[in-house]
């Protein structure tokens, strides 16, 4: 089997309709510009997951329990997984210059926890050396921690 047949796109899930995101967390992609042959790392959701407040009807239907009563309940909503490239700013850029057909989404691992989403990102952030070529590599950051200004090699 060659190489080739092995790399998921993003448009692969989008495609498969056997594909079920309530089972992961979300996944690592490299989405790379054809037209400047630089990537980039990163990790996406499947879904977004916040707290809100409740209201006065909702805390009033509330039973009555011991102890203190939860204040909010947690809201998740889908992310834009399917029409997202990226958070670095080239990237954003870049989508207005070039058609989308010029950039490629592969997956690199799906994940089903949120530790995993952020150990995977790391690994393959440090694996692919994104802060020691910046010809090759829009990520100028890990973790907002190592900085590719801060490498000298």
């Amino acid at each position: 089997m060659h190489l080739l047949e092995l790399v998921m796109t993003v448009e692969d899930l989008i495609d498969d309709e056997n594909f079920d995101s309530t089972q992961y967390e979300g996944y690592i992609y490299m989405t790379t510009n054809l037209e400047t042959g630089r990537s980039y790392i990163g990790k996406k959701n499947f879904f977004h997951k916040t707290n809100v407040k409740l209201g006065k009807k909702e805390l009033a239907n509330l039973p009555v329990t011991r102890g203190r009563t939860k204040q909010t309940k947690l809201v998740v909503k889908p992310s834009d997984w399917k029409t997202y490239y990226g958070s670095s700013q080239e990237i954003k850029e870049d989508l207005k210059k070039y058609p989308k057909d010029k950039f490629v989404r592969v997956i690199l691992k799906l994940c089903k926890t949120k530790k995993e989403l952020t150990y995977f990102e790391c690994k393959y952030l440090f694996q692919y050396g994104v802060l020691e070529d910046s010809t090759k590599w829009i990520n100028d950051n890990i973790l907002g921690k190592f900085y590719s200004k801060d490498i000298y090699l």
